[in-house]
């Protein structure tokens, strides 16, 4: 038995170096020169957080859990519409939509997510910028995503991500086999981001990845570190001085 679990290690740590090297990595970008206007009324919309919860097994393989994942989205949405209100603007959730609108806001959301994953692997990440991506800011959902301003009444929508899988008791097993042979091996996969779209024009304009993350989002204080972390350097009006 020893000597079939040492082989199956030695077959995880064949892909080691290349998980790892995914990983360990924080970055934000926006649009040059974007920011709110200094004056009015700023509308956000926030999308229900596109969420995965899951296990890795002792090969490294994810196992969705739907009562992990819907939990997770309870408590990310709660601390996404909180996150928001120490802010200047006016935040407005999206319910979940049916019909014609649900089909739209379901086509938007998987628009985003290719959009988001090409500019968290091509463009936030110095090793992996794509060539013509070096320099310039410009990712867009186009034109058609002011469907969604007209669906959510506001001007702006933010997009919220997170894929979770915890390290199950057989990976963490072979975490420590492998340290034994000098090895990293991850116990757990942990990648979220955020984006803010103008819906006016389809233009992404500022986004926040962390491929490495914190924060346990199955319970609300896990939670709320993770919304923390994802919106670190999200731009802000500050909120008007009260007349004294």
């Amino acid at each position: 038995m020893l000597r079939y679990f040492m082989s199956a290690i030695g077959g995880l740590l064949l892909c080691a170096a290349p998980a790892q090297a995914q990983f360990g990595a924080e970055a934000s970008a926006s649009k040059a020169g974007f920011a709110f206007p200094a004056s009015g009324d700023v509308r956000i919309v926030v999308f229900r957080p596109d969420v995965a919860v899951g296990s890795q097994s002792t090969a490294g393989l994810n196992e969705p859990n739907a009562e992990w994942t819907a939990t997770a989205r309870e408590h990310l949405g709660t601390a996404l519409i909180k996150s928001q209100q120490a802010s200047a603007n006016t935040i407005v959730a999206m319910p979940d939509l049916e019909g014609e609108q649900g089909q739209v806001l379901a086509d938007y959301r998987a628009l985003f997510k290719t959009v988001a994953n090409t500019v968290v692997y091509g463009r936030l990440f110095a090793g992996n910028r794509l060539p013509t991506k070096r320099a310039d800011f410009r990712w867009t959902l186009g034109e058609g995503a002011s469907r969604l301003r007209e669906i959510g009444g506001a001007d702006y929508g933010l997009f919220f991500y997170t894929y979770d899988s915890y390290g199950s008791a057989g990976r963490k097993t072979a975490q420590i086999f492998a340290a034994m042979l000098g090895v990293g091996l991850t116990a757990g996969v942990h990648i979220g981001y955020a984006g803010l779209v103008d819906l006016r024009t389809g233009e992404l304009v500022w986004i926040n990845a962390d491929l490495k993350m914190g924060g346990d989002v199955r319970d609300p204080d896990g939670a709320a570190k993770r919304v923390s972390q994802l919106m670190e350097d999200f731009p802000r009006r500050a909120l008007p001085a009260v007349a004294q």
